[in-house]
């Protein structure tokens, strides 16, 4: 049995650059981006996945695989990856924000613990949103919807054939505002709830001078933070709901495969 040089080559290149392109999306996804997973996990699950895909990704247009045009090549698979995973990242970042507007508003910013995902210190409540948002992301097969974006993308983005446009990448920028509004719209309420029990001490300091407001405010406004974060928490999966169904319609357009 003879196999020619041309056909191993076809064959690493088929293997090679969808593998770079899927190593991307799990290098910025959520879940699978987090600092505790260690690289030989990702590594592992990317290989799987893509000897699953490869009988439907068309073949890659590469004669030589050690050339600067493969090199070139596999970046742009690599970019094109990451910028998928970028948005999902962007919605987890959403409830992180959130909780750390939350965290400093009610005082409940000096419980700080490390952020597993980036490898820095968060206030504690925006750990808690992290992990709640990064349960539902699971519950919701986000999991699939991203790996389902990927393979959609070898269709809307063949391998040496298209690249991402200047257009498409400056609307990846302008939907990062998106995490900033969604913020403020999930901490709304908890803002404007501990604005009226501040506006309550200042009426009772007017009415009772010589109540020491600054003994008993600071744990009365970590008490309602609490509180108050207990109550909203009903909203949480809407939210969450509502800024991912947000994130695959973008991933849609980025891909051109919306009706």
């Amino acid at each position: 049995m003879v196999v020619e040089l041309a056909t191993i080559n076809q064959f690493l290149a088929d293997l090679m650059l969808p593998f770079m392109r899927i190593s991307g999306l799990f290098v910025a996804m959520i879940g699978l981006s987090a600092q505790s997973i260690p690289p030989q996990v990702r590594a592992l699950l990317g290989i799987m996945l893509t000897l699953i895909i490869m009988p439907v990704v068309p073949p890659a247009p590469v004669d030589d695989l050690v050339n600067l045009g493969t090199f070139i090549l596999g970046i742009q698979q690599l970019l094109i990856g990451v910028a998928i995973g970028f948005v999902s990242m962007m919605v987890l970042n959403t409830f992180v924000l959130a909780g750390q507007i939350i965290a400093m508003q009610t005082g409940l910013g000096f419980a700080s613990i490390v952020d597993p995902v980036n490898g820095i210190n968060v206030p504690a409540v925006g750990q808690f949103y992290l992990i709640l948002a990064t349960l539902l992301f699971w519950t919701l097969d986000g999991h699939l919807a991203m790996i389902h974006m990927i393979v959609l993308s070898f269709h809307a983005f063949p391998i040496g054939e298209a690249w991402w446009t200047g257009e498409q990448f400056r609307e990846i920028a302008h939907w990062g505002g998106w995490m900033f509004v969604s913020a403020i719209t999930l901490s709304l309420a908890p803002i404007v709830s501990l604005l009226i029990v501040n506006l309550a001490f200042g009426v009772m300091t007017k009415a009772a001078p010589q109540l020491n407001i600054f003994s008993i405010g600071f744990s009365i406004a970590q008490v309602m933070g609490l509180l108050i974060i207990w109550i909203t928490l009903d909203n949480f999966t809407a939210h969450f709901e509502t800024q991912w169904l947000r994130a695959e319609q973008f991933m849609c357009q980025l891909l051109r495969i919306c009706p």
